[in-house]
């Protein structure tokens, strides 16, 4: 990664981090498995650093079968013990049983919209949402449609997923740009999350 561009000020010098940054965050995200990927991340998140849970990114799709939610909504409690003891993910009770009951929700939400990309990109109409923050500190940690969002998506049965890690998760997945002006990427992803020329 090039050491020398000015990237967003939460954006430290670990490669990872910044591989991260470059290439994933403020992008518009559509594959569902991926979204799920990264709603399950973000829970997995709360009280922690990024940085911890993009460290144990692999070890994570390792023990949730590539976070197929076929495959996880049949988890029995023997295979629940199991991710208990693996000390190579966040071994918190409710993290993990959250999972499961997010493949359920996640499932029951495609079978409603064809897909869970249709049901969250249509609370920004299908176009991403771009702002202009100068600095990190004008970012907010919530807004008035991840309160929305959560709300809705609580009503529906799904776990881990308050108003800030809603709002993660929509930076994550692209619904928001939230790289600062002063970012390389800042004005350079389109739509379809490539990096304009």
């Amino acid at each position: 990664m090039d050491q020398n561009i000015v990237r967003c000020a939460w954006c430290t010098n670990d490669e990872i981090y910044q591989k991260y940054h470059d290439l994933e965050w403020g992008r518009p995200l559509h594959d569902d498995n991926r979204l799920f990927e990264m709603l399950i991340l973000e829970g997995m998140q709360a009280g922690l650093s990024w940085l911890t849970i993009l460290k144990k990114r692999e070890a994570f799709r390792k023990a949730f079968d590539n976070f197929d939610i076929e495959k996880i909504i049949k988890y029995d409690d023997c295979k629940m013990d199991a991710l208990m003891q693996n000390k190579d993910i966040i071994r918190n009770r409710l993290k993990i049983q959250s999972v499961k009951q997010n493949a359920i929700c996640f499932k029951k939400v495609q079978s409603m919209h064809g897909s869970f990309d249709a049901f969250i990109w249509n609370y920004v109409g299908n176009n991403q949402i771009v702002n202009s923050w100068d600095k990190i500190s004008s970012i907010p940690a919530s807004t008035n449609l991840s309160d929305k969002i959560s709300k809705d998506m609580k009503k529906l049965g799904f776990k881990f997923i308050g108003s800030t890690i809603i709002y993660a998760f929509m930076q994550a997945i692209g619904m928001v740009n939230d790289h600062t002006t002063d970012c390389f990427l800042y004005n350079k992803i389109d739509i379809d999350g490539t990096s304009k020329k």
